[in-house]
């Protein structure tokens, strides 16, 4: 194992955010709770199947599976717990971060009181406490479960106007001659809008994410563990200031989001940047159930080399 950079040796603030199902866990707790106490799996698929063809927006079609539910919060916990298999490498990544002092964050469609319970499940409740959760909140009433959105729109969470006012606070934080690096770790297209945010790009290798950055030459790194990212990473922080990558490897940045790298002062940044919009592909693609299938792997291989854009 590489050794860990002193904390706060780097230049740049680096700011993590990671999306939750799928990504940190390899299953989806909101599926399991559908499936198990709500409308079942196959009425699920059907509204999965609204929000593809746009006949509904993720928001509606979401507040109606969390309204399915019929479950006191405790026995719904039971079967998570059971069901849920952490990424192998998070602990570590996670403890790096810490150590590092690396903000890490939870950025979901789901629901705070899910996700910060199954942390301080898995994790402990000492070390999940240093994890910010972004997310929607709940109003759960004995058996009943009712979303509480974060933001007024289609989507509930606009994970890129998150995302953006995570970075407008940090720049706040840094010195004139200080810019926060955003990273961004996700599994599917809908983290698209807040991955396109992001200064660095990580899509879990084989799923939907992955392939839709293949599709439309979006730069990003795959990866299979966390223990990838946290290599990744590690180069990042020692030679940050060339912007190259470990292992003889560039680092892809996000050429849109390279704009933050070129204002030279505080003045010049916005308080807050416009979020992106996802288009009507991208919301076909909006509940998880679309792309944390595993793809075959030759369509992987037979896609065109993805786009690697230095900073």
């Amino acid at each position: 194992m590489s050794p860990s950079m002193p904390p706060n040796s780097q230049k740049r603030k680096i700011i993590i955010f990671s999306d939750f199902d799928g990504t940190i866990f390899m299953q989806d707790t909101g599926h399991i709770l559908f499936d198990s106490f709500g409308c079942g799996a196959e009425e699920r698929n059907k509204l999965d199947e609204q929000i593809k063809t746009g006949e509904r927006s993720f928001r509606d079609v979401s507040e109606e599976m969390w309204g399915s539910l019929n479950v006191p919060f405790d026995d719904g916990f039971v079967v998570m717990e059971k069901s849920l298999e952490i990424d192998p490498g998070f602990r570590e990544f996670h403890q790096y971060c810490i150590e590092n002092g690396f903000p890490f964050n939870v950025i979901s469609a789901g629901l705070k009181p899910v996700l910060r319970r199954v942390l301080d499940t898995f994790l402990g409740e000492k070390e999940a406490s240093s994890i910010d959760i972004v997310a929607n909140d709940a109003i759960i009433d004995g058996s009943s479960w009712k979303p509480v959105w974060r933001h007024d729109n289609e989507l509930g969470h606009d994970k890129a106007l998150s995302v953006n006012e995570a970075r407008a606070r940090a720049q706040l934080e840094c010195l004139p001659d200080e810019m926060p690096l955003i990273v961004f770790i996700g599994d599917g297209v809908s983290d698209l809008a807040a991955a396109r945010e992001a200064d660095v790009l990580f899509a879990r290798r084989g799923l939907r994410l992955e392939e839709y950055c293949l599709e439309h030459k979006i730069a990003y790194t795959p990866f299979d563990t966390f223990a990838d990212i946290k290599r990744e990473i590690e180069a990042i922080s020692r030679e940050d200031q060339h912007k190259t990558g470990g292992v003889g490897k560039p680092v892809r940045y996000n050429p849109r989001a390279n704009m933050w790298r070129r204002i030279s002062s505080k003045e010049a940044v916005p308080t807050l940047m416009a979020a992106a919009t996802p288009s009507k592909e991208e919301k076909m693609f909006l509940w998880p159930e679309t792309f944390t299938e595993l793809k075959p792997q030759a369509t992987i291989q037979e896609a065109e080399e993805p786009v690697t854009t230095a900073a």
